[in-house]
């Protein structure tokens, strides 16, 4: 007996320690994970966890979710109020996960503006911001649709491919091409030292976000009185992943993508290449272009971070040409007569290269520097001429950031510098049926941009901050012609602009956290581009005048609820204002037309109808954007006509765009864009008009993630559903009355995308 309860004893203590061995086992696998707010720290119910082989589950009233994972598994977090984040989680792994709020508030969203990384409710500037998913609820062959939501800022397209940029009727003197505004790409300028910037080598998918600052910024960005455009690609590598697009539309349109994003160590390597073609609504209007990106980013330490990036376009375009109204009224598709026959047209292969670092210095000071360089080879032939240029250019920017508290009072320094150089050789032939001729004029083309900047900012308060900057500019043309058919002798030319000190004085009041109020004073200075001091028929006008300004501005930012507003006033008065006009042979040619006075009212009104995770109807969100630009010519004369008080060439007066949004659970979506543009004067006279019109149009499609490595969409969409009669991208003061550029009617557009995470 006694030998029967000893054995019982060994069993049961062979049993106890079998038991305490396989614990480890047969709890493996149980992940306990907290979801919280990133801003506020506090849980989130209802958040939807793709798993992958399993089903979904969803966050308790607490964010709480228990999973039981044996092996490391990509985890996919979704919620209507919140970006969608994925994350690998590993057996055991107990974690907080915090989702980042879908910026339904404007306090929540965070730009750079002025150097000045803060809440835009809270910034002392009129900042845009267009963030990826604004950018993709139109068609994806250009930015055009998505910057043309945001009041102050038009963009216009003549051609396919062919981008002309106004930020509060800057493009006044841009015949075409984008000029007077100041473009980076990851921080680094974008703009050529010349002063021209060629956008269109871009695709949509080598822009992630966009800031936009109107009015003048010299005081940090250097010369240019319209704003500036900072475009951002993807900088981080979260996730192994591969990707594909495929779009189709009217007018032969194909837009092909393909991308991979490779995660290594602390960075990762990201590349794509994008391929778009199209026929063109008018006769002669076919675009081409190819563009190939491969990026590299890494984390050398916690303090550290390198990027470097190499960007190939290789792009082609026809200029159909303008036309006056009879030839409109005939046939709008028609392309101008000449251009075919002398195949008007533009090829560009441009290769750019990167390299940027930022570096911690301690607790107070950090430094950001990046460089880049960039070649050319750009063949124009025209109606008129063929023009040749191989182009070759360096540049970088420097800044050094320093925050600390004064006594009790807070202050943020930055200053640096950029620098650019740039050399073509500019050549103009004749045009022989589309072939180049004969010489009739070479130059050598040297460029200089510098300019150090300096500012400081000091919360005097908790509720008032003051910002002070100041620009020191410097520049120079050098134009050595060594041939000139027209038996002039060769000559060297040169333009400087003595140094320009731009200042800017700006005051924030915070009303509270969700609301401020913002005025400042900025200079603006704006040299002609060597494009406008050397002309197509060969002349060379040094008296051409740099742009000079001064802007007044008074704003108000607020969130209340549902609700945000954003609302501008401004007050900007020109002197020395540059001008095109049009000579007998069709050359656009530049002039100084004395002062302007340019007043405005830019607001922009978002608000969230309705938002819920649990119901089919997911989120419905309306947006208001409206520009009232009342600029007119103070006083200028020109060929013995006075057109002082006449309002000034190319701007419309007011334009109102209207924008729903909808989501649901099942992935679909709508969306819908109405934009009134009101009449624009064509000319200095104010005799010719482009007529009113509105655009509608809808984007709708299914967006998806099908177990936690697929991701898909399908969509279609319709633009000018109205079928409106315009033209988008009129010339200006146009000879022989040849001020149009007929856009497409209505039109179609669709595409798939596909996503696999490895």
């Amino acid at each position: 007996m006694l030998a029967f309860s000893n054995l019982i004893y060994f069993s049961m203590k062979l049993t106890l320690w079998i038991f305490i061995l396989l614990l480890p086992i047969v709890t493996h696998g149980q992940n306990q994970l907290a979801v919280v707010d990133k801003l506020t720290k506090k849980p989130i119910p209802g958040v939807v966890v793709k798993i992958q082989g399993q089903s979904n589950q969803i966050s308790d009233s607490s964010g709480e979710i228990s999973l039981n994972i044996i092996n490391p598994t990509l985890l996919v977090f979704s919620h209507i109020s919140y970006e969608s984040l994925s994350i690998l989680v590993q057996p055991d792994e107990n974690l907080s996960v915090e989702l980042v709020p879908a910026l339904s508030s404007l306090n929540e969203v965070v730009v750079v503006g002025f150097e000045s990384e803060r809440s835009l409710v809270h910034q002392a500037g009129s900042i845009s911001k267009i963030f990826e998913h604004e950018l993709y609820r139109f068609n994806e062959n250009s930015v055009l649709s998505a910057f043309n939501t945001k009041p102050g800022i038009r963009v216009e397209e003549r051609a396919p491919g062919s981008y002309r940029v106004s930020i509060r009727g800057s493009s006044l003197r841009s015949p075409f091409g984008v000029r007077n505004v100041k473009v980076y790409w990851n921080d680094i300028p974008f703009t050529s030292p010349d002063g021209t910037t060629a956008l269109n080598i871009l695709d949509l998918s080598n822009i992630q976000n966009t800031e936009i600052i109107k009015g003048p910024a010299g005081s940090i960005y250097g010369a240019g009185n319209g704003g500036v455009i900072s475009l951002e690609s993807r900088k981080t590598v979260s996730e192994n992943c591969f990707s594909s697009d495929l779009g189709i539309g009217d007018f032969g349109l194909l837009r092909y993508r393909l991308g991979i994003d490779q995660k290594i160590e602390k960075g990762g390597i990201n590349a794509s290449y994008v391929h778009q073609k199209s026929d063109g609504y008018r006769e002669h209007n076919a675009l081409d272009r190819k563009v190939f990106q491969l990026a590299l980013h890494a984390n050398p330490s916690e303090k550290q971070s390198l990027s470097t990036q190499i960007l190939y376009s290789d792009l082609f375009y026809q200029i159909p040409g303008a036309l006056n109204q009879a030839q409109v009224d005939e046939d709008r598709t028609q392309a101008r007569p000449g251009s075919v026959a002398q195949n008007s047209s533009i090829a560009q292969k441009t290769l750019y290269g990167t390299f940027s670092h930022k570096i911690d210095l301690g607790e107070k000071w950090n430094n950001s520097t990046a460089v880049y360089v960039n070649t050319t080879d750009f063949e124009n032939p025209f109606i008129l001429d063929y023009k040749k240029e191989t182009a070759f250019s360096y540049g970088g920017r420097s800044k050094f950031s320093y925050k600390d508290t004064w006594g009790k009072i807070p202050v943020q320094i930055v200053a640096g510098g950029e620098y650019q150089y740039g050399k073509t050789l500019a050549q103009n032939f004749g045009n022989r049926q589309g072939q180049a001729d004969t010489i009739r004029f070479s130059d050598d083309l040297v460029t200089t941009q510098a300019f150090l900047f300096q500012q400081i900012e000091i919360e005097w308060t908790q509720k008032v901050l003051m910002t002070l900057g100041l620009s020191q500019n410097f520049g120079r043309y050098d134009i050595n012609r060594t041939v000139d058919a027209s038996r002039n002798d060769p000559s060297s030319n040169s333009k400087v602009f003595d140094p320009n000190i731009i200042p800017r004085l700006a005051l924030v009041y915070k009303i509270n956290n969700s609301s401020g109020v913002h005025g400042s004073i900025s200079s603006g200075f704006s040299p002609p581009t060597i494009a406008e001091v050397r002309t197509n028929e060969g002349s060379i006008n040094l008296d051409l005048e740099a742009e000079r300004g001064v802007n007044y501005e008074l704003g108000y930012r607020g969130t209340f609820g549902i609700l945000n507003i954003d609302v501008a006033a401004f007050y900007f008065k020109l002197d020395q204002t540059i001008t095109t006009f049009t000579n007998p042979e069709g050359v656009v040619l530049f002039r100084n037309a004395g002062q302007t006075d340019q007043k405005g009212l830019e607001v922009n009104l978002d608000y969230a109808l309705f938002r819920s995770q649990s119901t089919l109807v997911q989120e419905v969100k309306l947006n208001h954007a409206f520009t009232g630009h009342y600029f007119r010519f103070s006083d200028f004369e020109s060929g013995g006509n006075d057109f002082s008080g006449n309002q000034l060439t190319g701007v419309s007066p007011n334009i109102l765009v209207n924008l729903l949004d909808i989501k649901t659970k099942l992935g679909f979506y709508f969306n819908v864009t109405h934009q009134f543009v009101d009449r624009i004067p064509l000319n200095d006279a104010n005799t010719v008009f482009q007529d009113p019109y509105n655009l509608v149009g809808g984007r709708f499609g299914w967006r998806n993630t099908v177990g936690s490595k697929w991701d898909f969409e399908a969509y279609g969409g319709v633009d000018n559903l109205l079928d409106e009669d315009y033209s988008l991208g009129n010339d200006l003061n146009a000879f022989a009355n040849r001020f149009f550029q007929p856009a497409p009617g209505i039109n179609w557009y669709g595409g798939v995308k596909v996503g696999f995470r490895y």
